[in-house]
């Protein structure tokens, strides 16, 4: 997954792809979305991950790969600010991955409401931030409640209208009507973490019912979380931190 350094564009953009496909790999087989067979093995180190792969057994899966062979498309384009994950029935949970781009060098801690910091991004960071993210889905996962036997599952891309093509649809996407989701009961939004790399800076949200996170251990979250509830969940590109709960692992 890691290279050895990460000193070019084109070097960040593909760590920026493996992330992606660990991230959403681990959370399909953790939610228990697809069977075994849909999944391959690999290490990050000595953390064991599995990776979605396409399975003439089972469709959903070699649908999901392309969804993300399109996402890749827009990544490679510089396109696509916010891919989003849902698995639904009556939107169950959300998960919110956030792209930055930049050429002048590193952004660190660019949703911080009180300032911004730059600085020298090693490829130690990168790998040590990139972990701590997998461990935390793997913490989170394995807390929330089960999911509905006939749950589905969809994606959305959002885009930098500045920069995309209004024509622009990247392999296997069409044109989204909306840009919201009715949420039934009352949502809950965790910041799961964040990677960065010289070049793009990648951000994991977790939107979920709130009773379903009842059983988490408190002593991986912090507290900070709206007590509102809300009906009709926005895709918030500017992610508020006020309405966001950090996961502390």
């Amino acid at each position: 997954v890691f290279p050895n350094k990460i000193s070019t564009e084109q070097q960040s953009l593909m760590l920026v792809k493996r992330l992606l496909a660990v991230a959403v790999s681990c959370i399909t087989y953790l939610r228990g979305i697809f069977p075994e067979s849909a999944y391959g093995t690999r290490y990050m180190d000595d953390v064991c991950v599995k990776i979605l792969r396409e399975d003439k057994n089972c469709p959903g899966s070699t649908q999901l790969v392309k969804w993300m062979l399109g996402c890749y498309d827009a990544l490679q384009k510089k396109y696509v600010s916010l891919p989003v994950l849902f698995s639904y029935f009556k939107f169950t949970e959300c998960y919110h991955f956030k792209i930055k781009y930049t050429n002048n060098g590193p952004l660190l801690d660019f949703s911080s409401k009180n300032k911004r910091i730059d600085s020298t991004i090693t490829c130690a960071d990168t790998k040590k931030a990139s972990i701590l993210l997998v461990r935390k889905i793997y913490v989170l996962m394995q807390n929330l409640s089960p999911l509905p036997n006939d749950v589905c599952l969809t994606m959305k891309l959002f885009y930098y209208d500045e920069v995309t093509p209004l024509d622009y649809q990247p392999p296997g996407f069409k044109e989204g009507e909306c840009e919201g989701m009715i949420f039934e009961g009352e949502p809950m939004h965790l910041n799961v973490g964040e990677v960065p790399t010289p070049f793009h800076m990648l951000k994991l949200k977790v939107t979920t019912e709130r009773q379903c996170v009842e059983s988490v251990d408190k002593s991986i979250l912090k507290h900070g979380e709206t007590n509102v509830p809300l009906q009709v969940l926005k895709v918030d590109r500017d992610d508020p931190e006020e309405e966001n709960q950090d996961m502390n692992v």
